[in-house]
C-alpha cells in the first residue's frame, strides 16, 4: 500500500512540496521510506496529492505531484454521539467509527460513564480523538477529516440541530432492520457501560429521538454503535 501523510493547513497544489517536519520524521525514520517511494498527501478538505519521496540532505520533499479529486465518503451523512467509556475504548470507538464512514463524533458525558472529563483535560482528549481520526483517516484512505465536537452534556447535544433524526439504542426498540427508508442524515446514541439512566432516556424520548434495538443481544457500549454503523452502511451506504 502507498504510505498516505495528513498536511495540516492548506495542501499547495504543486508539483514540489517540503514535509512538515513531523510528517517528514513519520515517513523516514518510523516507515523508513526513502527518494522514489509513492507517498499521498490529503489535507482533510477533499482529494489528495499523489507524489513521490525526495530525500535531501535537511528534507523531505514530494515532488511530481498530481492533484487527484478522489472521494471515499459514504453517502450517509452519521455522526455517532457516544457516552463516554473508558479511555481505550473511546479510543477504539473513534478510530473504527472513522473507517466505518462517520462524518462526526460527539462525546457525551452520561450520568453512568465510567470516565468523567471536564475542563482541560476535557480538552486534551478530545485533541487526542482528533489525532486518532487523523490516523484512521490515513489508513482507511478517506480524504475528509471527520470531526470530534468538545465533551458535552446530553442535554446540549440533543438542543443543537433540533431537525435531524436521532436514534436511541435501546432494549426493545423498533428493529433496525424494520425501519424503511433510512434516513441520510442521523445521529446514532449509544450510552455508556451501565446504559443510558432513565431521565436521560426520557430527555432523548422528548427530544424526539427514536427508541431502536440492535437484536435480542445486549452489546457492549463499544460495540453498539460500530454495529449500528455497520449495518446502515450496508443498507444504504457505500458497502
Amino acid at each position: 500500500m502507498v504510505s498516505r501523510f495528513y498536511f495540516s493547513g492548506v495542501l499547495p497544489r504543486a508539483e514540489e512540496i517540503e514535509l512538515p517536519p513531523a510528517v517528514a520524521h513519520h515517513a523516514l525514520k518510523v516507515l523508513r521510506l526513502g527518494s522514489g517511494d509513492a507517498v499521498v498527501l490529503f489535507d482533510g478538505s477533499g482529494g489528495e496529492l499523489h507524489a513521490r519521496l525526495d530525500v535531501r540532505a535537511r528534507q523531505a520533499m514530494a515532488v511530481d505531484g498530481q492533484w487527484r479529486e478522489v472521494s471515499r465518503e459514504s453517502p450517509l451523512d452519521i455522526v455517532l454521539v457516544q457516552a463516554l467509556a473508558s479511555s481505550d475504548r473511546m479510543d477504539w470507538v473513534v478510530q473504527k467509527a472513522v473507517e466505518l464512514g462517520a462524518v462526526g463524533i460527539i462525546p457525551v458525558q452520561a450520568a453512568r460513564s465510567v470516565l468523567r472529563l471536564a475542563g482541560e483535560r476535557a480538552d486534551k482528549k478530545r485533541e487526542h480523538w482528533q489525532q486518532v481520526v487523523i490516523a484512521a483517516c490515513e489508513q482507511c484512505g478517506r480524504n475528509r477529516l471527520p470531526f470530534v465536537a468538545p465533551v458535552q452534556s446530553l442535554a446540549a447535544c440533543l438542543a443543537q440541530v433540533p431537525e435531524v433524526a436521532r436514534w436511541v439504542f435501546v432494549p426493545g426498540g423498533e428493529p433496525l432492520s424494520a425501519i424503511q427508508p433510512v434516513p441520510a442524515s442521523i445521529h446514532l446514541l449509544v450510552g455508556p457501560e451501565g446504559g443510558w439512566s432513565d431521565e436521560e432516556l426520557d430527555l432523548c424520548l422528548r427530544s424526539n429521538s427514536r427508541a431502536i434495538s440492535l437484536g435480542p443481544r445486549v452489546l457492549r457500549t463499544e460495540t453498539a454503535g460500530l454495529a449500528a454503523l455497520a449495518a446502515l452502511q450496508a443498507r444504504a451506504g457505500d458497502f
